[in-house]
């Protein structure tokens, strides 16, 4: 029971990001908006950590499954990828490699200042 619960709190707010991107006229995607959501309903304490957890660590363990679809998709179009499929890879590749670097520098940032914030000094 525990489990659905928190799955009616997620798809709720999956919910309210669809009706945000029928609402605002904006080329934003509603997951892009459910994100937010959920964002600002924990940070605000609206929503508790432990209230959707369970759910969520389930949801991040089948993510892998998820992706299947879109390899098949992109196996079933590999006629119109063909000519094309270099430059492809290489933009996949770059923008890879550059969300890589600047989600490691926010990163070190936020532990930095929790250090600094706790009084530890950071390296």
């Amino acid at each position: 029971m525990k489990y659905l619960r928190q799955f009616a709190i997620i798809l709720f707010i999956s919910l309210l990001g669809e009706l945000l991107r029928i609402l605002i006229p904006l080329p934003i995607p509603a997951s892009v908006y459910g994100l937010v959501l959920m964002l600002v309903a924990l940070t605000t304490g609206m929503l508790k950590v432990h209230q959707v957890k369970a759910a969520a660590d389930f949801l991040i363990e089948i993510m892998p499954v998820m992706f299947i679809p879109a390899g098949v998709g992109l196996l079933d179009s590999w006629p119109a990828l063909r000519s094309v499929w270099i430059p492809v890879v290489l933009i996949t590749l770059l923008t890879t490699i550059i969300v890589m670097a600047v989600t490691g520098q926010v990163a070190q940032k936020i532990i930095r200042k929790g250090e600094k914030k706790n009084g530890k000094v950071s390296h």
